[in-house]
């Protein structure tokens, strides 16, 4: 008997890059596995499952937090449409376990599974809680945390493993980092882009290249809706720069990196602790429950990141912290030394032993006299 799983997740791609990890890492370990993920419709979902053989399917639905009342009230209504679409899909699947990796559509999935005795899972990859994953954590049979939470969870069903990084990432990473006289600077602000960040860095690099010329090379992940004008502010500048509104081959561009500018979604610190890049960390000022600002102060308390509060930083301020730490290359060393020290390469693996426990233990139940 081949092992089914439903991962469910979106909206972002750090919502969906550890499901994908966790299902390329079940196919790797259990040869027939079949993994179907259930997301939305969005373009962002599509762009993060595609060059991967994933079966798909889709349901409608909405979030609740960050809503209005009015939108609140249709997602409410919307809700038993939604698990009644996903329990048709779980019945033609036939899963054996269903895995939440956060966004809202993970909601009338595993409520689905649930109500159909399908053991279900979820992750939770920030330090504060998502909306969902608080209220899906009290009928998952186990809770997987990336990083310390505020949230008391039921500790007898919560795991600390770290966050499932993609396995070209991990691959990526084996070999030593060499620095070069050149630096290089990679801009994240997420799959999504971050429209601050791209402005600020903008900014920041002219001042770089008329004061340091011939010392930084960009590459820089704007999100769709600044594309153009990021490409065309480093064009302007004469900057060496590489500009794509999402790139597919993380992996290189890490291993490239000297220096991240980043956003402080789990998933992208993560990738870069596992590649031991060290960081300068811009959190979204408005993320739910500003969990990324607790995310950033986790990483700068173990001395792989700085966090620079997006209130408080202009261009030149970028600009200083980037020639700071280009010119004292030991601290940033220190940096790439401590950022590994916190990954958890492992996290895939420590999932994927624990969900086939339960796989088993649900299978010794329904075939005990």
């Amino acid at each position: 008997m081949s092992l089914r799983i439903v991962i469910t997740g979106g909206g972002t791609g750090g919502h969906l890059f550890p499901g994908i990890a966790l299902a390329t890492g079940m196919r790797e370990r259990l040869d027939g596995c079949r993994v179907l993920f259930i997301g939305t419709p969005r373009q962002l979902d599509k762009q993060a499952l595609a060059g991967y053989d994933f079966e798909q399917e889709t349901i409608q639905c909405m979030g609740l937090k960050g809503m209005g009342w009015g939108h609140r009230l249709r997602s409410i209504m919307q809700l038993p449409a939604a698990t009644a679409e996903a329990g048709r899909i779980l019945k033609k699947f036939a899963p054996h376990l269903v895995f939440g990796v956060g966004g809202y559509v993970t909601g009338p999935v595993l409520l689905a599974a649930r109500l159909r005795s399908i053991p279900v899972c979820i992750h939770e990859q920030n330090s504060v809680p998502g909306l969902a994953n608080r209220m899906l954590s009290l009928i998952a049979d186990r809770i997987f945390l990336s990083l310390p939470c505020r949230h008391r969870f039921p500790r007898d069903r919560t795991m600390l493993v770290g966050n499932p990084v993609r396995k070209e990432i991990l691959a990526a990473a084996a070999p030593p980092r060499q620095a070069g006289a050149e630096k290089i600077i990679f801009i994240l602000g997420g799959s999504q882009g971050a429209h601050r960040v791209n402005m600020l860095m903008i900014e920041a690099a002219e001042k770089l290249v008329r004061e340091c010329p011939g010392r930084f090379r960009f590459i820089h992940q704007t999100g769709r809706a600044d594309a153009d004008a990021v490409r065309a502010g480093y064009h302007a500048m004469g900057a060496e720069a590489e500009v794509s509104d999402f790139f597919r081959d993380m992996a290189q561009l890490y291993a490239r990196a000297d220096l991240a500018v980043s956003r402080a979604g789990a998933t992208t610190l993560a990738e870069l602790s596992v590649m031991g890049v060290p960081a300068l960390l811009i959190p979204y000022p408005y993320a739910a429950d500003d969990h990324q600002r607790t995310n950033a102060l986790h990483y700068e308390a173990g001395g792989g990141a700085i966090m620079l509060p997006e209130q408080e930083l202009s261009g030149d301020r970028l600009a200083g912290e980037i020639v700071k730490l280009a010119e004292n290359p030991g601290i940033l060393q220190g940096m790439s030394v401590n950022m590994k020290k916190m990954a958890r390469p492992d996290a895939a693996e420590l999932i994927i032993g624990t969900c086939l426990e339960l796989v088993a233990a649900k299978q010794g139940r329904s075939q005990a006299p």
